[in-house]
């Protein structure tokens, strides 16, 4: 497995398209391993799949990508990077998800499509019953929360003036809408970040290389951990 980040010019053309459509972000990612290597998923999960996430903080925009084949980022680089002053890091992965051990606390970053099915008294039309449903930021927080418990960790908690709550906060908070072929896609995203303590470190290697949530080839499920 690889990490890699990839610096975005945001004076760019391709970065501004990159910013608005993520379909266009996922082909772009994908044309970065051959034809022959796995795209989105392969026979095993446990090899991981593409994951991808632009995070915007300050003026400074990356791409982060989580691949199970070292990837070529030459022609993102062309299209929105800075191709005479910076290029790509990419670093192996594996000493990061062979060193998770319970108990330890991480930074974390995730970037998710938190959804909900509509159920039939949410809906006086019968033909929206099953459908996702976004969610408000207290329903953002609580999907993480559950969601967290399925995936290996548990989220870090603070002191407040009612006792503890945790420790994570929403940065971002998007409505995205594109065309996929002969159809719209509408998806409502958050950007959580906070602290993490791992309870089950198979499970949470598991969530880091193959995602957690909906939508994962259009920049969502990436969770990234960095030292506290």
């Amino acid at each position: 497995m690889y990490l890699s980040r990839v610096p975005l010019n945001p004076a760019r053309k391709g970065t501004r398209l990159f910013l608005t459509s993520p379909q266009v972000t996922h082909a772009a990612v994908m044309a970065a391993f051959p034809p022959s290597e796995p795209g989105d998923t392969t026979d095993s999960p446990s090899d991981g799949r593409v994951l991808w996430r632009i995070d915007r903080t300050d003026n400074n925009i990356h791409l982060y990508v989580v691949s199970p084949h070292r990837p070529d980022f030459t022609h993102v680089v062309e299209q929105a990077g800075w191709p005479t002053t910076s290029a790509w890091a990419t670093r192996d992965y594996r000493d990061l998800l062979n060193d998770l051990a319970v108990g330890q606390r991480w930074h974390f970053r995730l970037t998710a499509n938190p959804v909900r099915r509509a159920m039939d008294r949410d809906r006086n039309d019968p033909t929206e019953r099953g459908k996702t449903v976004g969610l408000d930021s207290t329903g953002q927080l609580h999907w993480l929360q559950r969601k967290a418990a399925d995936h290996g960790f548990e989220l870090g908690q603070v002191v407040s003036g009612d006792g503890k709550e945790p420790d994570v906060i929403i940065t971002d908070r998007r409505s995205v809408t594109f065309q996929r072929r002969t159809h719209t896609v509408a998806l409502s995203t958050a950007t959580f970040e906070g602290t993490l303590e791992v309870t089950d470190p198979h499970r949470l290697r598991a969530a880091l290389i193959g995602g957690i949530g909906r939508a994962k080839g259009y920049g969502c499920g990436l969770l990234t951990l960095a030292p506290v």
